[in-house]
């Protein structure tokens, strides 16, 4: 019997591929938390001792920001690959890759600014860019499969 590639096969490859791609972000904050330092902005850190904020939104640690945001992409991972939970996970991944967008824009203010090196000019002018698609990837799994031709007709078949 031949396989006939679904609509519902590319949403769940899609979905995986995704995950896969969260659940190592996710691993490598745990692993190097450094890497991901510069992406989360000043104003959102107390100090490493927690007792002198940065800003009046300061509330976590870098280290802890850093942690919380692993969770939430390993949470994410496995909510993605679990179809009843597809779609408002898949809505939380893209409000969080947007949310990203402030911290990747003000590391790159920062890496050109006088303390920037060419390498953080290097990388933050490359990462930036990245979360449209993944904002747009993440938007794609918002809506359940349907077959084409079907419609959902609210209280159809009660």
């Amino acid at each position: 019997m031949p396989f006939t590639w679904s609509g519902r096969a590319t949403q769940t490859l899609s979905a995986t591929a995704l995950s896969a791609l969260l659940l190592a972000s996710a691993m490598k904050h745990f692993r190097e938390p450094a890497f991901f330092y510069q992406v989360v902005p000043d104003f959102l850190c107390c100090d490493d001792s927690g007792a002198r904020p940065n800003g009046p939104y300061a509330v976590m640690t870098r280290d802890e920001w850093v942690a919380l945001s692993g969770l939430l992409e390993a949470g994410a991972a496995v909510g993605l690959l679990i179809p009843a939970t597809r779609q408002p996970v898949a809505w939380g991944v893209t409000a969080m890759f947007t949310a990203f967008v402030a911290g990747h824009a003000d590391a790159l203010r920062r890496a050109y600014g006088p303390a920037g090196t060419p390498g953080q000019r290097k990388v933050h002018t490359a990462r930036l860019p990245l979360q449209v698609p993944l904002i747009l990837w993440a938007w794609s799994l918002r809506k359940p499969f349907r077959p084409a031709g079907t419609r959902c007709v609210p209280g159809a078949g009660q």
